[in-house]
């Protein structure tokens, strides 16, 4: 198998004395080794969220001694790692989610990835993995989606999700910051979220379950606060409700949505709608899709653009518990209610299980309320390029 450096490498007299160096990631040392059985991307209509993989990844390994080594792009396949590596045992691992889009002119688009690499890396130091050049990680990601583009889909509402992952591999059963770590990134075709229609989501609202606590690891993005979440949610399941409205502290303060975060929508007494979402109070994981819907709310507040159908609105970051949204729905002043995230963009919630109760939640006759029908339009035509915007970014400039 070859390997080429396709964006340079590091070599000549000073080579030996460079390896002994702290070195930063850079994508400059990237190595190629091209997959000698290339695959076909299945038909759209057999695609499933996270099972089919593109023909490469992107593997890059960091010592505390050395630094991060050259990045290699390589043919998708399994990892190698020791049974008493670290990732096994005390799960230093953490990841990201963003999407590849084919805009109408074929071009393929990323949505805001310096906000994934800003995240990635705070992550990072909550863990004590090391931190990268956010920057050449996007060079990498660009030049692993030009290789593998064909695997983005051109049909409406499809996508190529991307995972960056960071673990750390050390050969150790001792508990201490790792001394040996790997970045990789796999790519993976997905189809459209609603592909089957528009479905309201059901939650649960169990006190008995916390997702996040104060000084916990609720605002990092880690495997860890994962795996813990598939009992309750399989729980909630078992009693007729899709997602769980994850709850803190014996106010009951809602947090987030499953593994979203989370919008309610309010009436106020003047007329006006109340947009409410918790503060990134160390519990809410900082969503790229809810920055965003933030962004693109306050815009229309203000006036400096606008969001189709809906009329003036207040945002507001805040904390909200149960008992507001009781009175709220007690009083005919809630509105809507959706979860936010990148996989879905925007889900909207019909019922909220409460203590035996069911708290019932107006959609409309799409299955979005006015405000999550808009944020999820214009979001959509961001990323997909229908319009001109900075956040949709472009992996070539040709």
């Amino acid at each position: 198998m070859s390997r080429s450096a396709a964006m340079g490498s590091s070599s000549g007299p000073d080579a030996k004395r460079q390896k002994v160096e702290v070195s930063p990631l850079d994508a400059s040392r990237l190595v190629i080794e091209e997959n000698p059985e290339p695959r076909t991307c299945p038909p759209a209509k057999e695609l499933v969220f996270g099972k089919t993989f593109t023909n490469h990844m992107l593997s890059i390994n960091w010592t505390k001694e050395h630094g991060w080594e050259e990045p290699v792009i390589k043919p998708y396949g399994p990892l190698t790692l020791a049974p008493c590596a670290t990732i096994f045992h005390y799960a230093p691992t953490l990841f990201e989610g963003l999407k590849a889009y084919r805009d109408p002119n074929g071009k393929v688009r990323l949505f805001r990835p310096d906000k994934n690499m800003e995240r990635m890396n705070r992550s990072a130091t909550r863990i004590s993995l090391p931190n990268f050049d956010g920057e050449e990680l996007i060079k990498l990601l660009k030049k692993l989606l030009e290789i593998d583009q064909e695997w983005v889909p051109s049909e409406p509402g499809y996508s190529l999700y991307i995972r960056p992952t960071l673990i750390g591999t050390q050969e150790s059963l001792g508990v201490a910051a790792p001394t040996k770590a790997m970045l990789f990134v796999i790519m993976s075709p997905v189809g459209p979220y609603y592909a089957n229609g528009v479905k309201p989501v059901s939650l649960e609202a169990n006190p008995e379950y916390v997702r996040a606590w104060p000084g916990g690891t609720g605002e990092a993005k880690l495997g860890a606060n994962y795996g813990p979440a598939v009992l309750p949610q399989k729980l909630a399941a078992g009693r007729g409700y899709d997602q769980i409205l994850w709850l803190y502290g014996k106010e009951h303060w809602l947090t987030e949505v499953g593994t979203m975060n989370m919008f309610v929508v309010l009436k106020k007494d003047d007329g006006v709608l109340e947009v409410v979402t918790p503060p990134l109070n160390g519990m809410i994981l900082p969503g790229v899709t809810r920055a965003s819907i933030l962004e693109l709310l306050h815009h229309h507040e203000n006036g400096s653009d606008t969001l189709e159908g809906v009329p003036k609105i207040q945002v507001n970051e805040r904390e909200i518990n149960m008992q507001e949204l009781i009175n709220a729905s007690e009083e005919g002043t809630l509105v809507e209610m959706f979860g936010a995230g990148t996989a879905v963009v925007v889900s909207p919630v019909q019922r909220v299980g409460f203590l035996g109760k069911d708290i019932n939640v107006p959609v409309g006759e799409s299955g979005f309320g006015v405000v999550a029908g808009a944020v999820l339009k214009k979001l959509t035509d961001i990323q997909w390029g229908k319009i001109p915007h900075s956040w949709s970014v472009p992996i070539s400039d040709e």
